[in-house]
């Protein structure tokens, strides 16, 4: 698990640490040394803590003029021992509402298990954005993560699954990801066709 890093290619688009608004502002991890753990294994010291002691971030594009955010986690989502979603709210969520962020879209490659408790949080993540026509997309959820999301009926507030498992998110700039997914959410003919409006966007 060390060995997977957060996906860096977007850098020349943005750097979290970087960023004046990020919680992450200024905070540079060591390349070398490996103090975060999940569970009895080490993860990359690219990878930020945002309270969680399975679950960790990184946030890799925000534009905030057009109110767009992508984040990647890792670890295991565990709501029912640890309330992640809580502290994934209060720490991240309602830092970048407050910046005017109404649309995420969030990367669950490496999300290795969900474990569920209450829905509150993410009907009070879905409440925040819909007088704004926000939205939460997750992609690449694994199937046993979707399946366990199901279970309490997430996909009342968040969009994951399906067709958003298979769009390649990585063949796209990060501005141009968000803008396809908003055109897929806005005309829901268009889903499972991301290719086919990518030269509409440009």
């Amino acid at each position: 698990m060390h060995d997977i890093e957060p996906y860096y290619s977007w850098r020349d688009y943005y750097i979290s640490s970087e960023d004046k608004n990020s919680p992450f502002f200024d905070r540079e991890p060591s390349e070398f040394y490996f103090t975060n753990k999940i569970y009895n294994h080490y993860i990359h010291p690219q990878w930020d803590d945002f309270g969680s002691s399975t679950m960790y971030l990184k946030i890799l594009f925000a534009d905030y003029d057009e109110g767009y955010i992508i984040i990647e986690l890792i670890g295991e989502w565990n709501d029912a021992l640890h309330n992640d979603i809580m502290e994934l709210k209060r720490t991240i969520i309602d830092h970048f509402i407050a910046l005017n962020i109404t649309k995420f879209i969030i990367i669950g490659e490496h999300v290795l298990n969900f474990h569920s408790s209450d829905d509150c949080y993410y009907e009070e993540w879905y409440d925040d954005l819909k007088e704004e026509a926000g939205w939460v997309v997750m992609l690449g959820l694994a199937d046993h993560v979707i399946e366990e999301m199901d279970q309490i009926r997430l996909f009342q507030y968040i969009l994951y699954g399906n067709h958003w498992n298979e769009l390649n998110w990585r063949a796209l700039t990060p501005l141009y990801l968000c803008r396809i997914v908003d055109k897929m959410i806005e005309n829901p003919k268009l889903i499972g066709k991301a290719s086919h409006i990518i030269k509409n966007i440009r």
